[in-house]
């Protein structure tokens, strides 16, 4: 077993940190089922308008907090997951939402303290590119504490996930660098999302946002490394798949936005499921096998299993965004119902993986 870093937390402190993200995804998960009419048990009723804030700042902030934590290896940097947990754990409990954003908003601060911390230390693109998705992060936690609802926010929120995943990509291009000219346009698109965000707060432009997220999907396919690692084995071809399938899920919820005209009417189920759960879980479904072991110190050994939540997560999308199409709420329904399937595969799957490689 790797040893902890002096003044890092120890790996059994952190697993109450992950337990409460994975509340909040569960508490979304059920709201967002009772939202399309599913009778599903709900912690209390206030959750039926947060799941939303449950899915992207309980679960997405604790998770992408404790990572950053770990990457760090500063005791004060985990303050920032445990605010984020505590602040989900408060909205599913059905105690004021303030409260809850409050806690909330205090754990994105951490964060963007952290990465900031990070910047400091190595002034890199993707450095800066997660500083900027932290602190998108944060805005949007404040303008909510402040009254504003998430629907006024949510681009900003998707900036958070967005941004993290796009620096996260450009760290790991070191094996295949883009060119100046690249990260040049790389900027540029950053720019663009950044503006489109404001466009969305301010209700003028917001297709500019669609325009930012189809960019940067199609510069993350032409950069990505996984246009090449597709054609491997294993594991790694697992995740190239996961990888080349978000950025398509990327793009057609940029191209929705363009085509509804912004985040709202009936293209806005369609344009934020294609994005937060076709591109940003396809990263987690891809990833998982590496962070996770990193995080909790277990062993994920490959199975081809793996890929079943992988492709019950694009069938439930096709059904979810043909129920949007169709103005039918049985397919909308239905869509939904299976999404959470392939979530409740993944938790599975994880699970078995972390057991086979302990036995082992």
């Amino acid at each position: 077993m790797e040893q902890n870093r002096a003044g890092d937390l120890p790996v059994p402190l952190r697993l109450p940190l992950l337990i409460l993200g994975f509340m909040s995804l569960i508490s979304g998960v059920l709201a967002g089922l009772a939202r399309l009419g599913w009778a599903v048990p709900v912690p209390s009723p206030q959750v039926l308008l947060l799941h939303g804030p449950l899915m992207v700042c309980g679960f997405f902030g604790t998770v992408i907090g404790l990572e950053r934590a770990v990457a760090l290896g500063r005791r004060w940097a985990y303050l920032g997951p445990l605010l984020c947990g505590l602040g989900g754990l408060a909205l599913l409990l059905g105690q004021p939402w303030q409260g809850g954003a409050a806690l909330l908003s205090g754990g994105s601060a951490v964060l963007l303290a952290a990465t900031l911390h990070v910047v400091l230390r190595q002034r890199e693109l993707f450095t800066v590119t997660l500083a900027l998705g932290a602190g998108s992060w944060l805005l949007g936690n404040l303008l909510w504490l402040g009254g504003m609802p998430p629907a006024v926010v949510v681009a900003l929120w998707m900036n958070f996930l967005v941004l993290t995943i796009a620096g996260e990509r450009l760290e790991l291009s070191r094996f295949l660098p883009p060119s100046p000219r690249a990260k040049a346009v790389f900027l540029l698109i950053v720019a663009v999302l950044l503006a489109g965000s404001a466009a969305v707060l301010l209700q003028q432009w917001e297709s500019l946002y669609g325009l930012g997220l189809a960019a940067l999907a199609l510069w993350l396919l032409r950069q990505d490394i996984a246009r090449r690692t597709i054609r491997e084995r294993g594991l790694t071809r697992f995740i190239a798949m996961c990888l080349l399938s978000g950025y398509a899920w990327l793009a057609v919820g940029g191209v929705i936005l363009l085509a509804s005209g912004g985040l709202h009417g009936g293209g806005y189920d369609a344009a934020l499921h294609a994005v937060l759960l076709g591109f940003v879980f396809s990263m987690v479904f891809g990833h998982a096998p590496i962070i996770f072991p990193a995080v909790v110190r277990v062993r994920m050994p490959w199975h081809w299993t793996f890929y079943l939540p992988l492709l019950v997560l694009h069938a439930s999308l096709c059904l979810r965004l043909a129920g949007d199409w169709q103005a039918d709420t049985r397919l909308l329904a239905a869509g939904g119902l299976v999404n959470a399937a392939a979530l409740a595969l993944f938790i599975l799957s994880t699970l078995s993986s972390v057991v086979r490689g302990a036995r082992r």
